[in-house]
């Protein structure tokens, strides 16, 4: 018995042909635009204290809250709803930009015989401990402005007791309703968190 054969014919070729063009381009990643990167590079303006402590100052690795410690640039348009930009990130995590920010504004006081980061092998009198509660563009104003909480401790390390505990909060207007705008504005609510944040540290130390 003589099987049957199965002859494609040119509209049973393009239809093939489609197909598996299909299966291919469900197979491709997306194409994905290259994003902005934004960096904080806040420079506060800082008054030297009037008196240096022979004191050695720790600066921890600030950590940050839920939906933060990313380099997605967050945003919000209604209340307990966070979203991110999609074209625009932080060149690197707030915390780790934090840091060496964190440190310069503290070595600008002169208040202290130095000025260390954790973990190191220099023994600190002091250690100061950071965290990031906020940091988002607030597009539910206009126009949107930037919101940055910063929770900050200073430790005495050999008592190992909190000397003092201060919340910090400031809010900039976006010159722009788009992610640089933010960035800007951002800067400036930093470069006023580092100066009070400093004066903080400088003061704090000096209580018995």
């Amino acid at each position: 018995m003589n099987r049957p054969t199965h002859i494609l014919t040119p509209i049973s070729l393009t239809l093939v042909f489609v197909l598996l063009c299909a299966g291919c381009t469900g197979l491709q990643a997306p194409q994905v635009e290259n994003p902005n990167l934004y960096m904080l590079d806040a420079r506060p303006i800082i008054a030297a204290a009037q008196v240096k402590r022979d004191l050695v100052l720790a600066v921890s690795m600030p950590r940050a809250d839920s939906g933060f410690d990313t380099p997605r640039m967050a945003y919000q348009r209604q209340p307990h709803q966070l979203d991110y930009f999609v074209s625009s990130r932080w060149a690197d995590t707030p915390p780790h930009m934090l840091e060496p920010l964190l440190t310069g504004a503290l070595e600008q006081t002169g208040g202290f015989r130095a000025i260390v980061r954790t973990p190191g092998l220099v023994t600190a009198n002091l250690r100061l401990d950071t965290e990031l509660l906020r940091l988002e563009q607030d597009f539910a104003t206009k126009p949107s402005r930037i919101q940055l909480t910063l929770r900050a401790q200073l430790v005495d390390v050999a008592g190992k007791r909190v000397i003092a505990v201060q919340q910090f909060e400031a809010t900039e207007n976006a010159a722009s309703d788009d992610a640089y705008g933010g960035v800007i504005a951002a800067n400036r609510a930093l470069q006023r968190v580092l100066g009070e944040l400093a004066d903080f540290c400088v003061n704090e130390s000096a209580r018995p």
